[in-house]
Formats: C-alpha cells, sequence, structure tokens
C-alpha cells in the first residue's frame, strides 16, 4: 500500500509539474506574441511618425520655395498715392499771383524700392476730384502732362493728354441742361445740405498706357502738371495698373491653381530628390558588406 501511494504521488506531482511547465511555456508564448506585436505597433508607429514629419517637412519647404518665388516674380498689381500740387509764386510781373500751371512731384518710390519691375508694363493714370463748378464748366478742355525723370535727373518719358474737366472717362465735356441741374438740384437738396452728396466728379486721365520702366534709367519721380490756372480740383491721385501677361497672369488671375500646381511640383522633386539620394545611400551601405573579407571566396578557401 505505502508504495502504491508513493506511486501516485508521484504521478501526481509529475503531471502538476507537467500541468505547471505547459502554463509556463502558454505564458512564455503569449508574453512573446504580446511583446512582439507591442514591438512591431512601436516600430510601425516610429514609422508612420517619421514618415508623417519628412511629408510635412518637404510641404514646408515646397510651399516655403514657391512662396519665395511668387513674391519675388510677381510685382505689386496696383499702386496709389496722393497727388499734393503747388504753384509758383516767384513773379516777375507784380500785378500776377500764380505764374504756373499746377505741378506736382510724385515720387515712384516706396521704402527705398522702386514701385514699378523693370520689364513689366503699367497703366499709370491720373484720378481727378473736382467740383462741378461753373468755373470748371467754363474751361472745358485742358492738358495734363507727365514727365517721368530717373534719378540723375534724366527724363525718361513724358506724356501729355486732352480732357475735359467735366468728363469723366473719354476726355468729352458731358452736357446737362439747366433745368436737369435745377432737377437735380431740388432732388438732392437734403443730402447737400447734410453733406452726404457733393457736386463733383471724378475723371481719371490716362498717362501712360503700356509704360515700362527702364532698367538702367529707372523712374524715380513723376513731375504732373496741369496746363490750366483756374482749373479747380478737390484731390488728386496717381494710379499705377499693372498689365500681367504669360506666367505672370497665371499666378494673379489664378492663385489657388497657380499655388496647388507649384507646390505639388515642388514637393513632387524634393520626394524623388530624396527617394534617389536614399537608394543611393543603401547602395553604397550593401557595397562595402559585400567585400569584406569574411565574405570573400579566396579567405573561405584558407
Amino acid at each position: 500500500m505505502t508504495e502504491t501511494t508513493s506511486l501516485q504521488l508521484g504521478r501526481s506531482l509529475l503531471s502538476v509539474d507537467a500541468f505547471i511547465a505547459l502554463v509556463n511555456r502558454i505564458f512564455l508564448k503569449i508574453e512573446k506574441t504580446v511583446l512582439m506585436a507591442m514591438s512591431q505597433a512601436r516600430q510601425r508607429i516610429l514609422q508612420g511618425f517619421v514618415v508623417i514629419s519628412v511629408t510635412l517637412f518637404f510641404l514646408w519647404v515646397a510651399a516655403f520655395l514657391y512662396g519665395s518665388f511668387y513674391f519675388s516674380y510677381m510685382p505689386k498689381a496696383t499702386y496709389s498715392t496722393p497727388v499734393n500740387y503747388y504753384y509758383r509764386t516767384d513773379c516777375e510781373t507784380p500785378g500776377s499771383f500764380l505764374c504756373s500751371y499746377p505741378v506736382a512731384n510724385v515720387s515712384l518710390m516706396k521704402n527705398k524700392k522702386h514701385v514699378l519691375t523693370f520689364g513689366q508694363a503699367y497703366q499709370l493714370s491720373l484720378q481727378l476730384e473736382m467740383p462741378d463748378s461753373p468755373v470748371n464748366q467754363e474751361i472745358g478742355m485742358f492738358m495734363v502732362r507727365a514727365t517721368c525723370f530717373s534719378q540723375d535727373g534724366g527724363q525718361v518719358a513724358s506724356s501729355s493728354r486732352a480732357l475735359s474737366a467735366s468728363s469723366s472717362h473719354f476726355g468729352v465735356l458731358r452736357y446737362r441742361s439747366d433745368l436737369v441741374r435745377t432737377l437735380e438740384t431740388l432732388l438732392l437738396f437734403p443730402a447737400f445740405l447734410t453733406s452726404t452728396v457733393e457736386q463733383k466728379q471724378m475723371l481719371e486721365v490716362e498717362l501712360f498706357s503700356e509704360y515700362t520702366d527702364d532698367p538702367y534709367a529707372p523712374s524715380d519721380t513723376a513731375i504732373i502738371e496741369i496746363m490750366s490756372s483756374k482749373v479747380q480740383i478737390y484731390s488728386s491721385q496717381l494710379l499705377v495698373h499693372a498689365h500681367f501677361t504669360g506666367l505672370r497672369y497665371l499666378l494673379f488671375r489664378f492663385p489657388l491653381i497657380s499655388a496647388v500646381v507649384g507646390i505639388s511640383s515642388n514637393f513632387l522633386f524634393l520626394s524623388a530628390l530624396f527617394v534617389l539620394s536614399y537608394m543611393r545611400q543603401m547602395l553604397n551601405l550593401k557595397k562595402p558588406e559585400e567585400l569584406t573579407p569574411n565574405s570573400s571566396p579566396e579567405r573561405r578557401e584558407r
């Protein structure tokens, strides 16, 4: 009985040890599987983070390159500056107080930089805010002369345009009968009293239709002269509009599409350059491994 009991007890202990060993092996496999899955997940996360970081970096570089190109290549589309006139009063004859036409010296520089870009065509026009007074109506046609000068004082270009003091665009005096003027005054009488509406006209005179600045003698100032000493003006502005053609026209008219195409092109170029550099680096790393002494045939024969 004692031997039988000891044998049964030994078998039970062996079965328990086998069960414990089996459980340990199962737990070891589970632990290895979990550790392997965590390692793979960590590696995938690290790879994804690296890929996203590199992609964002390339996008930022592509956007920076496109923005640098855009702001260096594209000139300002419009520019306006006030025009302040003055008269000469150093007259030789004592009876005349004003001995010159209204003249204005307008600077074509902003922040010590030229407003006009070399090689770009511009339209220069003068906007006049004039009262609809009997004096301006009686003047009729008058001349506006504009002359551009370089830094050394040399004359670059000049322009003269004739216009009507009552015209808004075409230089032709608009006719309004006395009855129309009276009805307009009666109809807008409350607005005239509160200064909401004024009896004035806006004239825009084209000085240069296709003006291109000379890179060897860029324009620094423009002298504008209104050749009538009796003209009445509230305010005046010099307007500069750029006429874009070719690539500049596409960049100006379709900025969003141009930005997408430009940034995508830069991104593809940077990505291709990175992939080629990476493949070349990997090939350079593999070549020394193939030529190591351990792997050479002569060393194996020895």
